[in-house]
């Protein structure tokens, strides 16, 4: 019987969001977060698929930025230092809510037992390096890891500076192979960015494919003849996968999604904003400002409910809810791959669904549970099966070239996100800084100092470049920061160029140095080539 296969797709990113010269910024947080809620929680849901004989294969990205954030000393122990805090209100919440609802008790005493095995996980079992989980399960063969654009810089915007893409792709490239000892065979475009020619890079640096939204495959140089439910190969011999919109409404959807259930923990409401000021302060920014400590009681109940009206949650509940879950995305994609098969004589349909890591644990609390029960019910059916992209490169006996259109997974689908009223100063500074880079990267002197500022000026334009801000100031949350740190790296470049030029400053380029600490094998050379 012919099987269909499941490419379940994950991308992982944060920007650049270090502050070495503060012990609490709110935005290292974002990181914190991910590690406890969504990272940790999958390594460990591969552990127990591991342990338990259950065949898996998924693919997930990590960006540059993210990979050098979990592998910085400082914010590693910022990291321990905060989950210990945790930890700590953990045990004041369990003292505390014996005296309460006794399912707010029963929760209490799970976020304690959570904490504690995400603290094993990251200090005993991963060394304070979760990269080091991820490789191990790669080398094993359960996952693939692939790469990102190095800033998770928006590369369609660039096709005018040839050199500002390759930076990024080579980047991508070496950061990868530092964490992974090896090279990646695939990447994530940031925000899923194509516009045709692109693939030239891709294959410049041995990108064996990339990923497309759907849109891409329709609008393409020609029809693509299965539409997403198989790869094609571009005519620079780079493959493509694309986004299946069922499986994407199935689980992302914020109105008919598995993360919307009512049984589910409502994201929104947390002791955070809950418990006295007095008595969470310790746990919060300490300016007062009250923020997410992690621990919530309430579960969604109902979406169009007030916060202070939820019900109280039950991870008992949550984990039936689950189960149900994983059961019924099982059977839409045991019906979907029927339907594809009778439409497809001959070949395997290939469902290829990628989401944000972050949803998953995140957002979704229950997320990793969800990936974990898929796969326990995956091995149970004999229609379809979990791969990755290079197992299917492997096996296509034929494929269709074509050159996909342009697109994004961003709203409407195209540029329209990172490119508004709201960001579109950003841009005329990016291309001079790019060209400025292009003309000092043929520097071949031998001085020390001005080979360190014209490192820094490359990491200054590459954070600048990343596609966060830009995405930021157009969904209205944190414009301030975003808008701050783009004049930041743009200001710092300019800062250097002018030291590269005129008088250098010793302690001010150490400086932007120490606070702007990434990729450290960087070379500004890697602007030369703008052909």
């Amino acid at each position: 019987m012919r099987k269909g296969k499941f490419l379940f797709i994950l991308h992982s990113h944060l920007p650049y969001v270090r502050h070495p010269n503060y012990d609490f910024f709110m935005e290292e947080n974002w990181l914190f977060e991910a590690i406890t809620e969504t990272y940790l929680p999958l390594l460990d849901v591969f552990n127990r698929l591991e342990k338990d004989n259950i065949p898996f294969n998924l693919t997930i990205s990590f960006t540059p930025t993210l990979m050098e954030m979990l592998t910085t000393e400082d914010l590693q122990v910022k990291y321990e230092k905060h989950l210990r805090a945790m930890i700590t209100l953990s045990e004041l919440e369990i003292e505390k809510t014996k005296e309460e609802d006794p399912r707010k008790y029963k929760m209490a005493k799970f976020y304690n037992s959570y904490l504690e095995r995400i603290l094993f996980l990251f200090s005993d079992q991963y060394s304070h390096n979760i990269l080091k989980g991820f490789k191990e399960f790669q080398d094993k063969g359960y996952i693939e890891v692939v790469t990102c654009n190095g800033t998770h810089g928006f590369l369609p915007f660039m096709m005018n500076h040839p050199a500002a893409i390759r930076a990024q792709l080579i980047t991508a490239k070496n950061t990868y192979y530092k964490n992974f000892n090896k090279n990646p065979e695939g990447i994530w475009l940031a925000e899923c960015g194509y516009t045709p020619d692109l693939d030239k890079y891709l294959n410049e640096f041995n990108f064996n494919y990339f990923f497309v939204d759907s849109h891409a495959f329709w609008y393409g140089s020609s029809p693509a003849k299965y539409s997403v439910y198989r790869p094609i190969i571009t005519k620079n011999k780079v493959f493509a996968f694309s986004r299946d919109p069922e499986s994407s409404e199935q689980v992302w959807s914020s109105d008919i999604g598995y993360p919307g259930d009512s049984r589910y923990r409502e994201f929104y409401r947390d002791i955070g904003f809950d418990r006295s000021l007095e008595y969470i302060k310790p746990f919060i920014d300490p300016s007062g400002m009250r923020i997410n400590t992690g621990i919530k009681y309430h579960k969604i109940t109902d979406k169009k409910l007030p916060l202070e009206l939820k019900e109280l949650y039950d991870i008992d509940e949550a984990f039936i809810a689950v189960s149900e879950h994983a059961k019924d995305f099982i059977s839409k994609k045991r019906s979907q791959i029927k339907r594809l098969i009778s439409m497809m004589p001959d070949l395997e349909p290939i469902i290829v669904a990628p989401f944000d890591t972050e949803l998953f644990g995140h957002w979704w609390f229950e997320g990793p549970y969800f990936i974990e029960n898929f796969f326990r019910e995956l091995q149970k059916n004999d229609e379809i099966e979990s791969s990755t992209p290079s197992k299917i490169i492997e096996s296509l006996e034929e494929v269709q070239m074509l050159t996909p259109g342009a697109s994004t997974w961003g709203a409407k689908g195209f540029n329209d996100v990172w490119l508004n009223k709201s960001n579109d100063w950003v841009y005329k500074h990016l291309s001079e800084m790019s060209d400025i880079m292009v003309k000092t990267s043929k520097y071949d002197d031998k001085d020390p100092t001005l080979i360190r500022i014209l490192n820094q000026m490359a990491k200054e334009l590459l954070l600048a470049q990343a596609s966060d801000w830009a995405f930021i100031m157009t969904t209205g949350t944190t414009v301030e920061y975003a808008v701050k740190r783009t004049k930041e790296h743009i200001n710092r470049f300019f800062e250097l160029f002018y030291m590269f030029d005129n008088k250098i400053d010793e302690k001010r380029l150490k400086e932007i140095e120490w606070l702007d600490k990434i990729f450290d094998d960087l070379d500004y050379k890697i602007f030369r080539n703008n052909c």
